[in-house]
């Protein structure tokens, strides 16, 4: 287990219990995800958050859930279920099941939940960073305290659009945090290779967005450095710019099974030794807040819940098939005889 600093958390004993909680119930979602892709129930791509859980966690509980908009690409399931989204509706969604949140028609890089403020999931890298733009300046137009949190990979980072869309949130000022979720490969490019600049963070600055880098694998930091930026941005109106630290323990996608051709074992290990589950429960029992026994049993809650919900989702019915040209844009001329 990887050692942490005794030191003291602003957060609650019953709030960081509740991180804990959170970051294992991904976690498990995630490892059965993989499971079940690997059975043949999950097609197309699936890309999990496997060992980057403290970065949606920290963000998505500083921001007020339903009001303020998230946006992400499509690494896309631990946003929907944070902010609220019924797990069985996206585990449906994965195995393209009618419950699931788009009606089983999205998959995995497609989840979608405008009611609980998540607008996707979206699988074209970079696609939709104008799209996380363009909701904060609705929210700027119409006046509304709302601040936006628009997640890329540091791939995506690299596309036109988005340098693009940073010289539109700067000369608008719109309340938009633009988060690199960096974990340090694009799909199985190291960042040195793909970046001429591996700073990231310094994107930004041409724009004149204010920019930082953080680290992501430490959920106590995370929340504290999330709040702040959250809270500056609402604050003065104005658009932010952060790279996060982190580091993916799957493969880029469920099918990744060669990351030893970019990337190897010991690295992999010593990488391993940032678990942000393994540093939250570290602080928790160094602290001495709860105890060795009480963790485990979360484990096992958490765990059982996922096998439930999984469950509950491959009951599910698949989509009629006259129902494949719902929900969809037709260029065909309407009957205007009925």
């Amino acid at each position: 287990m990887a050692k942490q600093a005794v030191k003291k958390s602003p957060e609650s004993k019953e709030q960081l219990e509740a991180y804990y909680r959170e970051m294992l119930f991904i976690r498990h979602f995630e490892e059965k995800s993989n499971v079940a892709y690997r059975l043949g129930k999950i097609g197309g791509y699936m890309h999990t958050y496997i060992g980057m859980e403290a970065l949606a966690t920290g963000w998505l509980h500083s921001i007020q859930k339903g009001h303020d908009y998230v946006i992400t690409a499509y690494r896309d399931h631990a946003h929907a279920l944070i902010l609220g989204t019924d797990p069985v509706a996206v585990f449906a969604e994965l195995m393209g099941r009618k419950g699931g949140t788009a009606g089983g028609k999205g998959g995995s890089m497609h989840i979608f939940d405008p009611h609980n403020g998540f607008f996707g999931g979206w699988g074209i890298v970079g696609g939709h960073i104008p799209l996380g733009a363009g909701l904060a300046f609705a929210a700027k137009y119409r006046q509304e305290d709302r601040v936006v949190l628009n997640f890329l990979g540091d791939g995506a980072a690299n596309q036109g659009v988005v340098f693009e869309t940073l010289n539109m949130a700067g000369l608008y000022d719109l309340p938009c945090i633009f988060i690199i979720e960096n974990n340090e490969f694009a799909m199985g490019t190291r960042l040195e290779y793909h970046a001429a600049d591996p700073e990231l963070w310094k994107r930004g600055i041409p724009f004149g967005i204010k920019s930082e880098r953080i680290d992501g694998m430490d959920v106590i930091q995370m929340k504290k450095d999330a709040q702040r930026i959250v809270d500056w941005v609402r604050e003065n109106k104005k658009p932010y710019f952060v790279e996060v630290m982190c580091y993916r323990f799957a493969g880029h996608g469920a099918a990744d099974n060669d990351r030893q051709l970019y990337r190897t074992k010991e690295e992999e290990a010593e990488n391993m030794k940032r678990d942000p589950i393994a540093r939250l429960k570290s602080y928790l029992l160094a602290n001495k807040m709860v105890t060795e026994e009480v963790l485990e049993a979360i484990d096992a809650e958490e765990l059982e819940r996922v096998e439930k919900i999984y469950a509950d989702a491959d009951a599910q019915p698949a989509p009629d098939p006259d129902e494949v040209y719902d929900n969809i844009y037709s260029d065909m001329k309407p009957d205007l005889g009925h």
